[in-house]
């Protein structure tokens, strides 16, 4: 079963608490307001990343991670068990 780790309002800061809780995920998905790129640095340690700009997430860095706000892509089918 493939394992997904959502986080969200991260707004520059990525705690200890979400990365022990994201341990061991295949997929994080970022739902946005991440502010700072340090805190994407930081998910992709843990596994690969999708995120969507939320409207906090402003400057060079953001405009060139490819999305738009509140764009969002398949990438997966997920169903709930």
């Amino acid at each position: 079963m493939l394992s997904v780790g959502i986080i969200s309002d991260t707004h520059g800061l990525l705690r200890p608490e979400a990365e022990q809780r994201l341990a061991g995920v295949a997929h994080i998905i970022h739902g946005g307001d991440i502010s700072k790129p340090d805190v994407i640095a930081g998910l992709r340690r843990i596994a690969p990343v999708s995120a969507i700009r939320g409207n906090v997430d402003t400057g060079e860095w953001a405009e060139e991670s490819g999305h738009r706000d509140g764009e969002t892509r398949r990438t997966h089918d997920l169903r709930a068990s």
